[in-house]
């Protein structure tokens, strides 16, 4: 189909995968689909034994990480989606416990080898160029060390600028599909969800850059910012919410320091309209997240904002964000990595915003984190925490003081309990501390 390209069936070329190798799957939307069902064939047939298989989140099926599959793919993901969890809950998959920003440290120091990456291309230019869209992450750093890289050519990836530009001459084989790429639609709103986008947009100035994922808390903050000046988007992800302001003019990324009037970002995941967005759109830059995610690069954008969610957080300020008690829920994704930038930042804010308690009724404020959770954000780190009643400042508090704040934030039906922990475990001076 494409002129001087030879292409092979997804059959054909995950022949080169042998025992013992290592593969680097394409992420998030771009997870190329045909090409895991082929390799799964071939584990089904009997022909590979301990391959290894690492990726960040991504959508679709998985199955390479069930107990079909036992000893013959190894799954070592960077993040634990939701297509993975329950394997990886079960022991029948692994998950390697990284900052965003290191992914690309990883392969590129050679620590994890790359034997083959799989990854999805748009359709090449007139000059020998190809995108690999939705997803750079540390996707490039596999696709430039990888042994062998396969590339799906595929029209429904958008031709995202930035580092998603590669060379024809990067890839080895050549395969086609033109199945559409999933997409992510987002949900309504509820009163919860608007009253911490409001308390969140509280704290967000004009001028300010912004770092926010994809769910329900972000875009209720995003639905807030309507008569904001002058904000950037330097992040590891956005989705749809950016859009209208985008449109609107509020989001303009002209006061940002570096990448002035472009947004950056290192994969997104939203509908087709935000794939149309980023399609040949030179206002988005699609950079490796060793850029978008380096703490240093993040602190000298001004006023930079970021805004990360959590799982629980206790009375002292640990943020728990990967793991309900031993089990692995998620991973430590960028969080750290834009919580310090943006605490190094000139007019930076670092935030955490999660609702007050689960939606079986539990706090997610808690006297202590769950057995086994994972500090993701350290006390040290946290600066403040926003649930739907208001916002904890806990920088230069005291333990005690952040205790208060955070009560008053929590549910009304959990704050004497909470208030009641906190005394046991401070002492009778806790009742004379000022809120």
């Amino acid at each position: 189909m494409y002129q001087g390209i030879k292409t092979v069936s997804f059959e054909e070329a995950v022949k080169v995968v042998k025992s013992g190798d290592r593969i680097h799957l394409h992420s998030v939307a771009c997870a190329p689909q045909g090409l895991i069902q082929a390799l799964c064939a071939r584990g089904r047939a009997g022909e590979l034994k301990d391959v290894k298989i690492q990726h960040l989140h991504t959508e679709g099926d998985a199955p390479y990480s069930g107990p079909e599959f036992e000893g013959v793919f190894n799954l070592e993901s960077y993040f634990v989606g939701a297509n993975v969890r329950k394997n990886t809950q079960a022991g029948y998959a692994d998950y390697v416990p990284v900052h965003l920003s290191e992914t690309q440290k990883l392969i590129r120091s050679g620590i994890h080898k790359v034997d083959v990456a799989m990854i999805q291309v748009c359709p090449p230019d007139k000059h020998g160029y190809v995108s690999m869209g939705t997803s750079v992450d540390a996707t490039l750093a596999a696709v430039q060390n990888a042994k062998i890289v396969i590339g799906v050519i595929n029209p429904c990836v958008p031709r995202a600028w930035g580092d998603a530009i590669i060379k024809l001459s990067d890839i080895d084989i050549f395969c086609e599909d033109d199945t559409p790429l999933i997409e992510a639609h987002q949900a309504t709103l509820t009163e919860q969800d608007i009253a911490i986008g409001r308390n969140c947009a509280s704290l967000i100035e004009d001028g300010a850059t912004l770092q926010m994922g994809i769910g329900a808390i972000p875009n209720a903050v995003l639905s807030q910012l309507g008569n904001h000046k002058n904000l950037g988007i330097h992040t590891e992800m956005f989705a749809d919410g950016v859009l209208p302001l985008f449109k609107k003019g509020v989001i303009n990324n002209m006061n940002k320091k570096f990448d002035k009037g472009k947004i950056v970002s290192t994969f997104l995941m939203g509908s087709k309209e935000v794939y149309d967005f980023i399609d040949d759109n030179p206002g988005v830059a699609m950079m490796d997240v060793g850029y978008t995610n380096d703490p240093f690069v993040i602190a000298q954008q001004p006023k930079m904002t970021a805004i990360n969610s959590a799982l629980s957080v206790d009375i002292t300020g640990q943020v728990n964000a990967d793991s309900l008690g031993c089990k692995f829920y998620s991973g430590c994704g960028g969080q750290l990595d834009f919580i310090r930038g943006a605490a190094a930042s000139e007019g930076g804010k670092p935030i955490i915003a999660l609702p007050s308690v689960t939606n079986k009724g539990v706090s997610k404020i808690c006297p202590t984190l769950l057995n086994g959770a994972g500090v993701v954000t350290t006390r040290f780190d946290a600066h403040y925490i926003v649930t739907e009643y208001g916002i904890a400042d806990l920088y230069g508090k005291t333990m005690q003081q952040r205790a208060k704040e955070l009560i008053k934030i929590a549910h009304p039906d959990h704050r004497e309990a909470l208030d009641q922990a906190a005394f046991e475990r401070f002492g009778s001076h806790y009742h004379f501390i000022q809120k």
